[in-house]
């Protein structure tokens, strides 16, 4: 997760690690003043600037006041049912927090967040480093016993969340409060307090300066396992904010449409840099294809946030739909959370622009590299390149780094790395470089190819095979919309591969046709021997697919 620095501090902190100041102070004055987050910025301002730290200190929970100060009649939110100047946000967040605080939320609680995408979404988080309060963000695709499960181990007090997920709630108990953040029908909320109520009963100034950082907790996607709770928490350093801005050129008063949900890191990272950057932040509270190219067109946005899935669902419209909206303002559409299959990024951009940037990273590593348009045209497939204050080794199985074209494991070193899973452990660690938990390989151009996790290698015969390779092909073949591969039991040869494929609209899957495609571009060894047509993959709210359901359907 992102940390977040206010924009007088924020370029000043490289100075508090000498040993990094020469090396990248200049580089980040640069970035940042190219986005505009340096200002100018008029002197009467300053005054207003100073009381917000004051007031909330270097966190999260100033990112509003600090908004409100320098530009507090421009839109800072906006969704569904309306909009939220930087001023109002800045009431709405001390109001909630106020009420949080009645309720006996204070320093150190964690209260879990289980909300789609809207105003209130950002305003509960910012309340929350206001009160010094952790967060905690649920998927929104839980079933009733997650949400149980994963709230009671990470020991949450409170629960705000959308009306439409109360009854998930039901078995957390009396001693768990409820804040209903998005209400559907007040006739049948049951007596739950709603952030509603708390707002309509006026402006409250938010409770005294807290004296810790809040920490965000986001979930790990949970396709192997059970999420993890991977702790962050947002500071004053400039290290993530420059290597972000150094690889994507995000600006200040931008018009971001944030499609990707905000519970996972990916979105919510977005959503930090769009606070910070006075960005007016547009917030669908569900993803539906045409709706993006309507909202990107009546807003004029500049950038969209997305994953991969997203905008295959996009290409997957017809032509003549994709045409009727004008979106000709974006400048930036940037994905993340799951793999970037094939050429959907080059066929997107011949219908939409050079625009599109591709971070990879994780919840754990924060992002290892970001491919600009120019490297998604040059070479299609790539994680593109190392940002700006981040380091990158590929290693072999004995921890040594292995020359350009050869396959290791991916190690990272930078600011972005998390504090540790809360039930307790890690990621791999050697030399300060954390594991990322994919195996890939530079080319001579020191663009990061990614080639899968490391724990899904299929040895088939003593022949070691990565999916992705497999799963691209497929995926470029013009009947196929969608493809993932995994390794089966073979009693023959210990692995064999197998694919499952969903056909583009109106093609008809020809499964032998299809092995002999592969075969002719691959090794023999690369070649599915099953494939299995599917109506659609199973994938989490990010987009990756959960290979764990393809294992045991």
């Amino acid at each position: 997760m992102l940390p977040v620095p206010n924009p007088v501090t924020a370029v000043l902190s490289p100075l508090r690690r000498p040993a990094r100041t020469v090396k990248t102070l200049g580089a980040s004055v640069g970035v940042v003043g190219r986005s505009g987050l340096l200002g100018p910025y008029a002197p009467w301002r300053i005054p207003a600037i100073g009381e917000a730290i004051h007031r909330y200190g270097v966190s999260l929970g100033a990112v509003y006041a600090l908004g409100a100060a320098l530009r507090p009649d421009h839109i800072a939110a906006v969704d569904e049912r309306g909009a939220s100047t930087f001023a109002e946000m800045e009431s709405r967040t001390s109001t909630i927090a106020a009420a949080l605080a009645d309720a006996g939320i204070g320093e150190g609680d964690e209260v879990a967040l289980l909300c789609r995408n809207h105003r209130n979404f950002l305003a509960a988080t910012v309340a929350l480093g206001k009160l010094g309060a952790d967060t905690v963000y649920l998927n929104t695709g839980f079933a009733g016993p997650q949400l149980v499960d994963v709230a009671r181990r990470e020991g949450a007090r409170a629960v705000v969340l959308d009306q439409e997920f109360l009854t998930l709630a039901e078995e957390l108990g009396p001693d768990v409060a409820l804040f209903v953040s998005w209400v559907d029908d007040r006739t049948s909320l049951g007596g739950r307090v709603s952030f509603d109520d708390i707002l309509a009963g006026g402006p409250r100034p938010a409770p005294k300066k807290a004296t810790r950082q809040s920490r965000q907790i986001i979930l790990t996607s949970g396709t192997t396992g059970t999420p993890k709770g991977a702790q962050r928490n947002f500071g004053s350093e400039i290290e993530p904010v420059v290597s972000l801005l150094s690889r994507i050129p995000l600006r200040t008063g931008d018009t971001t449409l944030l499609a990707a949900p905000m519970f996972h890191s990916w979105g919510l990272v977005n959503a930090a840099m769009g606070m910070v950057l006075g960005a007016r932040l547009v917030m669908p509270r569900k993803f539906n294809p045409e709706d993006t190219l309507r909202l990107v067109a009546e807003h004029r946005a500049t950038v969209l946030v997305a994953v991969p899935v997203m905008i295959q669902r996009i290409m997957a419209l017809p032509a003549e739909t994709r045409a009727r909206y004008d979106t000709s303002s974006l400048r930036v559409v940037g994905l993340s959370g799951s793999a970037l299959p094939g050429d959907l990024a080059t066929r997107f951009m011949d219908a939409f622009g050079d625009v599109v940037y591709n971070l990879y990273g994780s919840t754990e590593i924060g992002w290892a590299s970001i491919a600009t348009p120019a490297d998604l045209r040059a070479a299609p497939g790539t994680a593109g390149r190392v940002p700006l204050g981040t380091e990158v080794r590929i290693l072999d199985g004995d921890g040594r780094e292995v020359p350009a074209g050869e396959t290791g494991r991916i190690f990272v070193r930078s600011g972005l790395l998390f504090d540790g899973y809360t039930g307790g452990g890690n990621k791999d660690i050697i030399d300060g470089f954390m594991s990322s938990g994919d195996v890939g390989h530079f080319d001579e151009h020191q663009r990061l190819f990614v080639d899968g996790r490391d724990d899904d290698m299929i040895v088939s015969g003593g022949e070691n095979v990565f999916p992705r390779e497999v799963e691209d092909l497929l995926s470029d073949h013009p009947d196929v919309a969608d493809a993932s591969v995994i390794g089966v039991p073979d009693d023959q040869f210990g692995q064999r591969l197998a694919a499952f494929v969903v056909p583009t609209e109106g093609a008809t899957i020809d499964v032998d046709g299809l092995r002999h495609y592969v075969q002719a571009q691959l090794a023999r060894y690369k070649v599915p021997r099953d494939i299995t047509v599917l109506d659609e993959l199973p994938r989490n709210a990010t987009g990756k697919v959960v290979k764990r359901e393809l294992r045991d359907p």
